[in-house]
């Protein structure tokens, strides 16, 4: 791994930690703090000319998301400045990703203006993981390569459950796809729970099309926030006669009082991975496992470095 460099932002050092060691090299020395009047400042401490760079920042904080944006522009324009060969940014969960199309008259497309913030910052590369919408990819004029949570979840649930007992779930006709992808893998039927929104993060009436009855139900998501919809569908399939549910999400955001809503929902677990960080949660909610996708993540990193195809991690996971 020589002319590689791995530099980790405030958001999850942890994560970088767990990529590196896999990678086995060591983390760029770097700083990155705000002045008196709330101005971030970065600066890198070690040479990264004619440097493969990696930089690992998500998308995570209630006050604090804006920061860590700004914190990955900032160190983008401090190696392109620096002459690095190549800056790729290594998003796990990209931000404003909800925001992808113009839902209403004067809306931006803030997903769109992030892309093109990074472009501008001077990014070569983008590796994020379960995009909310496959179209952001669109918005980026460099290079983004979107992996998949899907086979680390598949085979949690093959060493969990047995096929016979559980069914695939969606929690709404957006994420079908998701699940319908997962029920063919493993040879599974799927339901599907029709829902409709009174406003953003607020469900007012669900519907559930297929039958669970006596079933485990695995429902499918690629981010819980509030946990709102996660909660009531839980509650519309035990209703329909279903054995217990359990959440799998890619993206655990947990904001708001999400944690206090899943302890007391009827949701048995919710296992997520930890493209942000959720170590705090989990002491909160005992509800709450993490999938590791440092590993994806490294193997990316890898691949990419020596010019190998990523395609390979779509379907497995590395060893």
């Amino acid at each position: 791994m020589n002319s590689i460099k791995l530099i980790a932002g405030n958001s999850h050092p942890d994560l970088c930690e767990k990529i590196a060691a896999k990678l086995s090299i060591p983390i760029a020395r770097i700083g990155a703090f705000q002045y008196t009047n709330q101005e971030t400042a970065v600066a890198v401490g070690e040479s990264v000319r004619d440097e493969d760079v990696y930089i690992v920042q998500t998308s995570w904080g209630y006050d604090d998301i804006n920061d860590f944006v700004m914190e990955l522009l900032m160190f983008i324009n401090a190696c392109k400045v620096a002459l690095a060969r190549r800056i790729t940014a290594v998003i796990p969960s990209y931000p404003y990703a909800r925001q992808d199309r113009k839902d209403k008259s004067r809306a931006p497309i803030t997903a769109k203006l992030i892309a093109n913030l990074l472009t501008t910052a001077g990014c070569d590369h983008v590796i994020t993981m379960d995009l909310h919408a496959s179209q952001i990819q669109g918005f980026f004029s460099i290079p983004v390569d979107n992996l998949y949570a899907e086979p680390l979840v598949l085979r949690y649930i093959q060493e969990h459950y047995d096929a016979r007992d559980i069914i695939m779930v969606s929690p709404d006709a957006g994420g079908a796809k998701r699940a319908a992808s997962l029920a063919d893998r493993l040879d599974i039927q799927f339901a599907l729970i029709h829902k409709e929104r009174a406003k953003a993060n607020e469900v007012s009436k669900m519907v559930l099309v297929g039958d669970v009855t006596d079933k485990i139900c695995l429902l499918v998501d690629d981010m819980a926030d509030t946990c709102g919809t996660l909660c009531k569908a839980a509650d519309v399939l035990l209703e329909n006669g279903a054995k217990k549910v359990v959440c799998m999400v890619t993206h655990g955001i947990f904001s708001g009082n999400a944690v206090e809503r899943l302890n007391r929902s009827s949701i048995e677990k919710v296992v997520c991975t930890n493209s942000l960080p959720i170590q705090d949660k989990m002491e909160q909610c005992d509800k709450i496992e993490m999938i590791d996708i440092s590993s994806t993540l490294a193997e990316a990193i890898r691949r990419l470095h020596n010019g190998e195809s990523v395609s390979y991690l779509f379907n497995n996971v590395p060893e």
